[in-house]
């Protein structure tokens, strides 16, 4: 009987994390500097401090397989400090990294910063694609004014460094 129950558990708890659910967030703006110009302020890890109101620190090497230490300041709720891993760096096109908090499908988000040119621009794509059961409890468009928040950031300091 205790076999029998402990295997029903085990069942359900393993049923939640392959059937985990899935969302994403997506936010983008036009930039109206070159996608090199806007890499360059992306890419430097150290620089987002000076920047950056929602990932506030950042540092590690933007090589794929490094493991970042990034610092995120959402406007609701408290600092956090995560540790992702990077996925993929592609120099004026793609910069992706996955968090995962403890296990797989707890709650897992791959975040990713696209870039393409577009009218003489950057059209500039911040995206997060979550899973987990975590997803139960946690409502990801708190999110999306923080996202909105670093996309202008980025347009205002790329656009000021093309003008200069």
């Amino acid at each position: 009987m205790l076999i029998s129950i402990i295997a029903l558990i085990a069942a359900i708890l393993a049923g939640l994390f392959i059937f985990a659910p899935k969302a994403e967030l997506e936010t983008s703006i036009q930039i109206d500097a070159p996608p090199a110009l806007v890499w360059d302020i992306l890419s430097d890890v150290d620089g987002h401090a000076d920047w950056n109101p929602f990932l506030v620190s950042m540092s590690g090497q933007l090589q794929e397989g490094e493991r970042l230490t990034n610092v995120m300041r959402p406007s609701k709720g408290k600092e956090m400090t995560f540790r992702p891993v990077v996925v993929s760096v592609q120099p004026e096109r793609e910069l992706r990294w996955l968090g995962r908090l403890f296990l797989p499908r707890l709650f897992d988000g791959e975040h990713t910063f696209l870039l393409a040119p577009q009218n003489g621009g950057t059209h500039f794509i911040q995206k997060e694609s979550f899973r987990g059961i975590g997803l139960w409890f946690i409502n990801i468009e708190q999110f999306r004014q923080d996202f909105e928040a670093l996309n202008r950031a980025l347009k205002q300091r790329a656009e000021a460094a093309r003008a200069t």
